[in-house]
């Protein structure tokens, strides 16, 4: 199992990096340049016009990387692990798709962003109409071809049936997620750091439950956004988009149902869901207060960089945040 997860990770890291070298000129050429909200910190708008959709890089790392790596630790394995890799096959494949559904969903976005010459692409009810079928449609695939269970695990409780319930709970936290890694895309490297920090956390999750096709996942994600950061790190040569903020969200879904600890996308992933409250947090009380704000700006990070923090240290510091959820979902897991 080693052997296949440093090859996974070598794969994917090496992948997610050299393909920067084509696509970063390709994007360039073509003029698929982010554009910059007007309202946003008025220092942002030397991005204006930097590739984006630069998310391709770590998506194709993760596919390949990951359906690879997959491939080389069934044939490794002996013949007791290889009769259960046939369920951690499947659920390696609906997790895969899924992700994919959710860059589409974000490519969607970004190209019609690109193509009105504005920070608007597809309206907020139209993604999330689309993310609640795509999400629908994940856990449709789960219960017939990965696991029909209904018990979301939970600490100390351990796993508690939630019956009819499980779908629209999940359903809701699924889209959470996903747009709340969305919203953590807004300073160079910030995103990309935050998940992969995740994607550590459950490579050492899903190695003490002895689950492998998780595994070779997180080892997928979090070895081809360390490629990705090459590019994005301050100042970006790219942007990963929508496309590859979505994506992301759906990977962190993915790693969490991957291991069946659903519950842990919300502590794994605790600096998302920061974000997202801080958004709805100072949406809420705009509209209360008829106009005033409790942050500089939402969502948070960008309240830090209106205080002065420098982009570097947003992210140095969000990434502890990230590294503390992860750390104590660690701590959960060995204590079930």
């Amino acid at each position: 199992m080693i052997l296949s997860v440093i090859v996974t990770a070598a794969a994917a890291f090496l992948l997610s990096w050299l393909i920067g070298f084509r696509l970063v000129p390709w994007l360039r050429a073509l003029k698929l340049g982010q554009v910059i909200n007007d309202i946003g910190p008025t220092w942002h708008k030397y991005k204006e016009g930097t590739p984006t959709m630069g998310g391709l890089m770590f998506i194709t790392g993760t596919v390949i990387a990951s359906v690879g790596g997959f491939l080389m630790l069934n044939k490794l394995s002996d013949p007791v692990l290889s009769a259960s890799m046939d369920v951690e096959w499947k659920r390696l494949v609906i997790n895969l798709v899924c992700c994919l559904a959710f860059a589409l969903i974000g490519f969607d976005d970004d190209y019609h962003k690109i193509l009105n010459h504005q920070n608007m692409g597809l309206t907020a009810m139209q993604k999330v109409i689309l993310q609640i079928l795509v999400s629908a449609a994940y856990l449709i695939a789960m219960h017939f071809w990965g696991d029909c269970s209904t018990a979301i695990w939970l600490p100390v409780l351990g796993d508690v049936e939630f019956g009819i319930l499980y779908y629209p709970l999940l359903i809701f936290s699924i889209v959470g997620i996903v747009n709340a890694v969305n919203l953590t895309d807004g300073v160079d490297g910030l995103a990309a750091s935050a998940t992969m920090v995740t994607a550590v956390g459950f490579m050492v999750i899903s190695s003490l439950l002895n689950n492998p096709g998780d595994l070779i996942f997180s080892t997928a994600v979090g070895a081809s956004l360390i490629g990705f950061l090459y590019w994005n790190i301050k100042p970006a040569k790219v942007f990963m988009g929508d496309t590859g903020s979505m994506f992301l969200g759906g990977a962190v879904v993915a790693m969490s149902f991957g291991c069946k600890r659903e519950f842990l996308m919300l502590v794994s992933g605790i600096l998302f869901v920061i974000e997202a409250f801080s958004d709805i947090i100072q949406t809420c009380y705009f509209k209360l207060t008829h106009g005033k704000r409790i942050f500089k700006m939402a969502p948070i990070h960008h309240h830090f960089e209106m205080s002065g923090w420098s982009e570097e240290k947003i992210v140095f510091v969000f990434s502890l945040i990230s590294l503390a959820g992860n750390l104590l979902s660690i701590y959960m897991t060995m204590l079930s």
